[in-house]
């Protein structure tokens, strides 16, 4: 019998799903209140409000270290006409803390007390009532409101609740979720397992559960179910026989023929929702089961999130009785337009920093499976379903993932790619005020493009010059007319052909890639290496129709060694660092200078400034070399046009 398809149901706005998941849920039913101790109530919602049961102090105590005095009786004093006061009758020594005697109302500090003898001292300033005291209640007074209902609990709250002698209170219980991973491919992670073609380990429950835990939630994990209708039923029975409030099944929730998440809930309650108006996240569902929501997360991890942010975050808040916590935002400018579909929400992951006195934003990859795109996203923004894309030079909202400072210390760089970008990323990490490198490739012209936006601080490119054997030089006048920059190098690198290690189809020189047997890899146009290629092309008189597959394009060199690594092409062109990296052979062609293009206006940025002191250091120096295929003689040096290898 063959396998039938899911159909979505009609896709519906993040919003609209917010508002028909609340309006079915009953929350009050949905998860109870609890009482537990004070002390261990931090991060606690308050389920009614806190009435004190005493007052603090307790008692008029002493605020200063110094005697206790009748206020009155000091009046008269005045500097050089001291008033004398007799211990045990006027007066009686006291330290901060103390109860106060019953015939004191007024501290007098220590340091204001003239010891004349061992009974009698002077005073040369006059007391007020209450100076110095701290009054019974002063903090606190029984039976008054400490703190009111639906509040966060947090260290100062539980403070003064047990200075007003709350020792236990009623809260609202935690959510409790389970999140049940599935998929015939996926493999535990507690397992350790190697993975094989076809399989992947399975992460997105630690994710969304590390999410859910952050707003409050108690979360339980299962180990991955299969794909079969009966078993995926039986884990989720399971799930709602354990008591969840909610039940988060990982996968499944596409329109597939082994996806038997919406078959689940069918069995066990009711679908409300199959599919938001949203890129990633479109095959979210959402259903219920009595009273519990029942979630069906997609299976990619940027979906997932998606899921989890723009949808369970305000409902696991709500459910709570309070309002999500506000992220701050910033306007950007993309570095770039992103075209989005009509209809659909975009979810935009970003890189952000401040080039000169404007906040810049390269968007990420956008692939829904790139889970790297949240690691390295310092910013979210949306586009709206109303829209069919963002132009660069039009500002965009974004929510910040990070910090304010972490902004203002990220470096912009936008370019080509070299895995030394990777080894610089984390030398700046380990500085004493940690420095994050956003670097986009998008190739050398690419780069050159972003400086003349000004919407980067620095670029890498390696474009080559065959009339004037020089590089980058020759291009700024035309991609980057009128802007003083500087080129630093940053190593001279080896280029040639990534090919699977044993050379099995002993590949020597740049004319076998004519034969079409042979599967080719390229770089993105506008990219050096690309440029470089197409060199080698015309001087061996090869036409690029000959080469098989040169229209199929990677953005970095790591990417096209993954490619002959999986053999999805036979070669590709590419620096031997990347095919170290991969025990991949190389056949070398040329050695290339790869330099830094930093517009004169950052040379001074202290940012800029500590990558050049990178680049200039041996012993980083010697890192860039044990990456193989780099020369670092030229390593920080400010070039000069006709410089070209420096040799």
């Amino acid at each position: 019998m063959t396998a039938t398809r899911n159909i979505y149901l009609q896709t519906v706005p993040i919003e609209q799903a917010i508002e028909e998941i609340k309006s079915r849920i009953d929350r009050t039913a949905l998860a109870g209140t609890e009482i537990v101790p004070t002390h261990e109530a931090a991060g606690r919602i308050t389920a009614q409000a806190v009435y004190a049961k005493c007052s603090s102090p307790t008692y008029h105590s002493a605020a200063m270290d110094g005697i206790a005095v009748r206020a009155e009786s000091t009046f008269a004093a005045r500097e050089g006409s001291p008033v004398s006061l007799k211990a045990g009758q006027d007066y009686q020594p006291v330290n901060t803390g103390e109860p106060m005697p019953g015939f004191a109302d007024a501290v007098i500090m220590i340091e204001h007390v003239h010891q004349a003898d061992q009974q009698t001292v002077h005073i040369e300033a006059p007391a007020h009532p209450w100076q110095h005291v701290r009054r019974i209640g002063e903090d606190i007074v029984a039976t008054e409101l400490i703190l009111p209902q639906n509040r966060v609990l947090n260290a100062y709250d539980i403070g003064a609740l047990l200075s007003g002698g709350i020792f236990e209170l009623n809260v609202r219980q935690k959510l409790r979720v389970r999140i049940i991973p599935t998929g015939d491919e996926v493999l535990d992670f507690t397992t350790r397992p190697s993975p094989q073609p076809g399989e992947v380990i399975e992460s997105n429950s630690q994710v969304m559960g590390l999410m859910l835990g952050s707003w409050g939630c108690e979360v339980t994990r299962v180990p991955p179910v299969a794909d079969n209708e009966q078993e995926l039923t039986q884990a989720l029975r399971d799930a709602l026989d354990a008591g969840s409030h909610m039940v988060i099944i990982g996968a499944g929730s596409s329109a597939g023929t082994k996806d038997y998440t919406r078959k689940a809930m069918e069995n066990l309650g009711e679908v409300l929702i199959h599919g938001l108006a949203a890129m990633p996240g479109k095959p979210s569902l959402f259903g219920l089961s009595g009273n519990t929501l029942l979630v069906g997360a997609p299976g990619y991890p940027v979906s997932s999130v998606i899921c989890c942010e723009q949808v369970l975050r305000p409902i696991i808040f709500w459910l709570g009785h309070i309002r999500p916590p506000s992220r701050p935002t910033v306007q950007v400018s993309l570095t770039r337009s992103v075209p989005s579909k009509l209809g659909q929400d975009e979810f935009l992951r970003l890189s952000i920093g401040r080039v000169g006195e404007h906040w810049v934003a390269t968007p990420l990859p956008r692939g829904a499976g790139l889970i790297t795109s949240l690691t390295k996203a310092q910013g979210m923004a949306k586009i709206p379903r109303s829209s069919e894309g963002h132009p660069a030079d039009k500002p965009l909202t974004a929510e910040c993932l990070v910090s304010r400072d972490e902004l203002e210390q990220t470096l912009v760089c936008v370019g080509s790619h070299d895995n030394i970008l990777d080894l610089l990323a984390n030398e700046l990490m380990d500085q004493e005020k940690p420095i994050t490198l956003a670097s986009t490739h998008v190739g050398s012209v690419g780069g050159l493009q972003a400086l003349k936006r000004g919407t980067a601080h620095l670029g890498g490119s390696h474009l080559f010059d065959p009339d004037s054997q020089d590089y980058n030089f020759p291009f700024l006048d035309k991609y980057l007319p009128g802007v003083e920059v500087q080129a630093v190098n940053v190593a001279i690198r080896h280029q040639g052909l990534i090919v699977p290690k044993g050379n099995p189809k002993k590949i020597s020189t740049i004319k076998d890639l004519a034969d079409s047997q042979l599967m080719f890899i390229n770089r993105q146009r506008g990219a050096g290496t690309r440029i470089l290629f197409d060199d080698h092309l015309r001087q061996a008189g090869i036409s690029s129709d000959q080469i098989t597959g040169y229209d199929q394009e990677e953005f970095t060199h790591m990417a096209v060694a993954v490619n002959v690594l999986s053999q999805t092409a036979d070669c590709g062109m590419g620096i031997y660092a990347a095919a170290k990296a991969l025990d991949l052979d190389f056949v070398p062609l040329a050695r290339e200078r790869y330099d830094l293009i930093i517009p004169a206006a950052h040379m001074q940025d202290p940012k800029v400034q500590t990558v050049l002191a990178l680049l200039r250091d041996g012993d980083f120096q010697n890192k860039i070399e044990d990456l193989g295929g780099y020369e670092t003689q030229l390593s920080g040096r400010i070039m000069q046009p006709g410089m070209g290898l420096g040799t």
